[in-house]
């Protein structure tokens, strides 16, 4: 059976017309590429709340913590229903088992971040937050993965976004089960070289939360798994942690490898190092000699499969 990864994502993004103008603002890399290998939930709060097709333009007034939706030129103010309509919204979302979200960016209602929230006194002056669909969705669903489109486009933070949301869905499937110490040791070994290469310290308090399982009740261990192996991804790997992971990696290999391959392998890792090379290639020689000598235990590591090659998110330098 197909695993079915739901995100939640703007409308407009997936080509809807529902922009004020009557427009859509489809992003090819999320419709035509990601679209592959995600089932979409499209959400437009200004249509839903009613606004309709075209309408006026909106803008967020007032204080960052409990700011006003009002439209631009009627000055007809739609925070009351704004906020009616998302608690509906965002409870009929908790039942949709989203792994992760992608936002239109900047809009008062989806943005992520630097969404003006103008002064009411004087409104040439703003300060910059998130939109209230966002927000409210943000604090509701705090360890689900989110991004704007508009940074999808670094090939550094897309690759960040799509291992997050491969590893949630994972961590979801992990918990919707009956808690099982055995199975989150499992899933713990699994994910070693991918922690470590976004967080070591993380990785350790994982592993030290996973040996005292037994004194903590599922529901706590749940929650605090979950919540650092999460926060876990958010710290970017780079080519110096990369590079220790994969070299840690070569340890099991130093009994089967031949001295040439040794020295080609260390002369690619270097090169990557140095950023001359992407991370496929030393990931591939490495899979590649495990799959060869039939390294089981780094067979099942994440690290080496964290999410489809075709989407290719490890071959920029």
């Amino acid at each position: 059976m197909k695993n079915i990864i739901k995100i939640g994502v703007s409308s407009c993004l997936v080509g809807e017309k529902v922009r004020w103008n009557g427009d859509h603002k489809q992003d090819r890399y999320v419709r035509e590429i990601l679209g592959n290998y995600f089932e979409y939930v499209p959400v437009c709060p200004e249509m839903e709340v009613g606004m309709g097709v075209p309408r006026e333009t909106v803008a967020l007034y007032g204080t960052l913590e409990a700011p006003k939706m009002i439209s631009k030129t009627t000055k007809t103010d739609w925070t009351e229903r704004m906020n009616h309509y998302l608690r509906g919204r965002i409870n009929k979302l908790t039942h949709e088992d989203l792994c992760g979200y992608i936002f239109k960016s900047k809009s008062p209602s989806c943005g992520i971040a630097r969404v003006p929230v103008f002064s009411e006194t004087d409104r040439s002056k703003a300060r910059h937050g998130a939109g209230m669909f966002a927000n409210a969705f943000i604090k509701t669903f705090p360890l689900v993965p989110i991004e704007d489109e508009g940074r999808l486009n670094d090939a550094k933070i897309r690759d960040n976004f799509i291992v997050r949301v491969f590893s949630f869905n994972r961590l979801q499937k992990l918990f919707s089960k009956d808690f099982s110490k055995g199975a989150l040791v499992a899933f713990h070994t699994r994910h070693k070289f991918l922690l470590l290469a976004h967080s070591r310290n993380h990785y350790t308090a994982l592993g030290k939360l996973v040996a005292n399982a037994k004194s903590l009740k599922p529901k706590e261990i749940k929650a605090e798994y979950s919540r650092l192996f999460m926060e876990a991804l958010t710290y970017k790997s780079t080519p110096k942690k990369n590079t220790d992971v994969l070299l840690h990696m070569m340890g099991f290999l130093k009994k089967v490898l031949t001295k040439g391959e040794k020295e080609d392998l260390l002369t690619t890792l270097e090169d990557y190092r140095k950023e001359l090379l992407p991370l496929i290639v030393p990931v591939t020689l490495i899979r590649h000699q495990v799959k060869k000598h039939n390294i089981e235990y780094l067979l099942d590591q994440v690290y080496l499969n964290p999410h489809p090659k075709e989407l290719m998110l490890r071959n920029h330098v």
